[in-house]
């Protein structure tokens, strides 16, 4: 299969260039269990898409410190290709950003979590999977639904923790690809631009780790269960 990762995270700092990028934390992920499988990464927050999606077996929109409310051209490209993918078929696997951008994109709203910043291991459910332990780092998610998606994870502060639409997309506010070293740096990193109690609890959420593997082998279930792109010729302007 030929994955292409659309890589949204806008952060370029010191911190960032220590690590490995999403679309290489993605690639990694999957390609862990799919080792024939190819990656094409393509920086779409610097306005570099892919010239046409034919050919492509699926989609991956990363997260990103971004907000999909800024009003920046490349988000407003982004928006038109989700759209465009999705009345095409095109399968679709959002993450955080991905998944509120891809929410957005097909009528859905979203908004600030009223229990503010969410930082650390969560415990939700995902159909399919039940309980799960997944890493968060997220101000913004989804507050309503577009038009045809169901809710198929969830927490009490976030009720949209993760959506389907039909068989064809599926999203999660959290974040699979991340590392137990990635997130216990993120939060050494937010130390100090965060409020204290929101680092002090994802700190002590770090004892336990995520459910790498099961997510991982979620995700590439789902993107094999989808027809071959072979038939499918979509152009991205």
């Amino acid at each position: 299969m030929h994955i292409a990762i659309l890589v949204t995270n806008t952060d370029e700092s010191a911190f960032a260039g220590r690590h490995p990028r999403d679309g290489a934390k993605f690639a990694g992920l999957l390609g862990a269990l799919r080792p024939d499988w190819r990656f094409s990464e393509y920086s779409v927050k610097d306005g570099i898409f892919p010239a046409t999606l034919d050919g492509f077996d699926g989609i991956i929109v990363t997260g990103s410190p971004a907000s999909v409310h800024d009003a920046h051209p490349w988000i407003a490209r982004l928006l038109d290709v989700l759209r465009d993918a999705a009345g095409q078929g095109v399968p679709m696997f959002g993450a955080c950003f991905g998944h509120q951008a891809i929410a957005m994109a097909l009528g859905g709203t979203v908004g600030r979590n009223p229990d503010g910043w969410v930082l650390g291991l969560v415990h939700t459910q995902i159909q399919g999977l039940g309980p799960i332990r997944l890493y968060a780092a997220h101000l913004e998610q989804v507050t309503t639904l577009p038009e045809g998606a169901v809710v198929v994870g969830q927490t009490d502060s976030c009720p949209i923790a993760a959506m389907q639409i039909g068989s064809r997309i599926l999203t999660t506010q959290y974040h699979p690809e991340m590392t137990p070293a990635f997130i216990a740096a993120l939060v050494t990193e937010l130390d100090g631009h965060l409020p204290a109690d929101v680092v002090t609890r994802a700190r002590a959420s770090l004892t336990e780790q995520a459910d790498t593997p099961r997510i991982a082998a979620h995700i590439v279930a789902f993107l094999e269960a989808q027809d071959s792109a072979a038939s499918r010729s979509i152009a991205v302007t």
